[in-house]
């Protein structure tokens, strides 16, 4: 099967966690944002109209809150990695496209983000 260009994009999640190398990024959770791109062959999902032939991201985005959510990792891109990761145990994906955000890391400057793509 030759990889497709069709993805399914999820913007702007929002969770909560800890997330930095300073004390007080370390002391409270704060608001991170992930962005993901999930390329598939959305092909056999297109013609069926089945949950089953798709990527179920009602079931991605659950299990993404409930790994970052608890987590406390230092960097933004060990969390990337994390999420890219747990996008590729779908048998069926082929390639993600992850951006983590945290708002207001830095003063003067709306948000900080790291951007990865993984894939097979």
């Amino acid at each position: 099967m030759a990889e497709s260009l069709d993805r399914i994009v999820i913007d702007d999640l929002l969770i909560r966690c800890i997330l930095g190398i300073n004390d007080d990024e370390r002391r409270e959770k704060q608001d991170v944002l992930i962005n993901l791109a999930v390329y598939t062959d959305l092909r056999k999902s297109g013609a069926s109209d089945r949950i089953e032939d798709t990527v179920d991201y009602r079931a991605l985005k659950k299990r993404i809150l409930a790994m970052a959510e608890p987590s406390s990792f230092h960097l933004e891109e060990a969390l990337a990695h994390a999420v890219a990761a747990l996008c590729l145990e779908y048998p069926q994906v082929q390639r993600v496209d992850v951006r983590v955000e945290k708002p207001n890391a830095l003063r003067f400057a709306r948000t900080v983000a790291v951007e990865i793509s993984r894939g097979r």
